[in-house]
């Protein structure tokens, strides 16, 4: 009988290049909030492949990007901070624009910590306390995205040149070249992601079940609901709201549930709230045909000024 595989896979990239939809399409269902905004993953939200050879445990993390708030510094630290402790490094990149500032920041944190996970593995192999063979097996997983939005000329030249990025920060970092493999996949139709699961579960050492067989997900529930909350009213609200909105359960009495929105400015509160109610109306029955049946669901919006500057209000929020 063979042994178990599991282990811990960092989801990284830009903002927006699809991170929360592969997690999803990874794990066989929503674990994680998508939106065309984005930022919309804020912190680190853990998805859980369990499969009778394999237990992959895959953290979509907040996109890198150049902060302009203390939310988003948070969000930063949040993501960096993921690829610590993993066995596998997945950066995506889309297929869909050129190889920008961004991208070479993700790529360059990434293989930073593939270094880290090749000299580990190689010291232990040395040591006579490791598998050799893991020493020298790529664990920086390079995956272009949205293949599905361009022609296969396209993608070749993405692939093409997201090599030539690798190879110019591996000649800077003045070491061993990272092993890299390098996936085209839609996250989106799924097409390509088959594969790269396979070779994510062949990337992860020997060990335990890090959660109970069919747990998908370590979400508490009132955040699970408070995300819910966001992810409809980010598909509702106009393009200067998305950023300052934050949602919590406040109040969780079964079948009660009492989700807090806050936003910074009282023409944010008026957006939220939608004429005669009717934004708030709309993400209610959304987010309980997504629930238990019998939920009652009550919406709160308040004002909380400039709560992304305040570190104050990010702790309390849990950021």
């Amino acid at each position: 009988m063979s042994e178990l595989r599991s282990g811990f896979a960092a989801v990284v990239g830009r903002p927006n290049v699809g991170k929360s939809t592969l997690v999803n399409a990874m794990v066989g269902t929503k674990v994680t909030i998508v939106s065309p905004r984005p930022n919309t993953t804020r912190s680190q939200i853990r998805g859980v492949l369990d499969r009778p050879d394999a237990q992959v445990v895959f953290v979509d993390t907040p996109g890198l990007h150049k902060p302009r708030t203390a939310l988003g510094r948070r969000m930063n630290d949040s993501a960096t901070s993921s690829l610590e402790d993993v066995d596998v490094v997945l950066a995506l990149v889309e297929a869909t624009g050129d190889i920008g500032p961004g991208d070479t920041m993700v790529l360059n944190q990434a293989a930073r910590r593939v270094r880290s996970i090749a000299r580990a593995a190689a010291l232990q192999a040395e040591l006579g306390s490791g598998d050799p063979a893991a020493a020298g097996h790529p664990t920086l997983l390079v995956v272009v995205n949205k293949v599905d939005r361009v022609g296969g000329d396209g993608v070749l030249g993405h692939l093409t040149a997201v090599s030539a990025l690798i190879e110019r920060l591996d000649a800077e970092a003045g070491g061993t070249p990272v092993p890299v493999e390098y996936f085209p996949v839609s996250a989106s139709t799924g097409a390509g992601v088959s594969g790269l699961i396979d070779t994510v579960v062949g990337c992860m050492p020997e060990g335990p079940r890090y959660y109970p067989e069919g747990m998908v997900s370590d979400a508490e529930e009132g955040a699970w609901v408070a995300d819910l909350v966001r992810e409809e009213l980010l598909y509702r609200v106009s393009d200067e709201v998305p950023h300052s909105i934050a949602c919590r359960v406040t109040e969780w009495e079964w079948p009660y549930v009492r989700c807090e929105i806050l936003v910074e400015r009282d023409s944010q509160k008026a957006i939220v709230i939608g004429r005669g109610g009717s934004i708030l109306k709309e993400v209610g029955t959304a987010v309980r045909n997504q629930l238990p049946e019998g939920l009652y669901l009550e919406l709160f919006v308040r004002v909380e000024k400039r709560w992304q500057q305040r570190g104050e209000a990010l702790d309390r929020l849990g950021f």
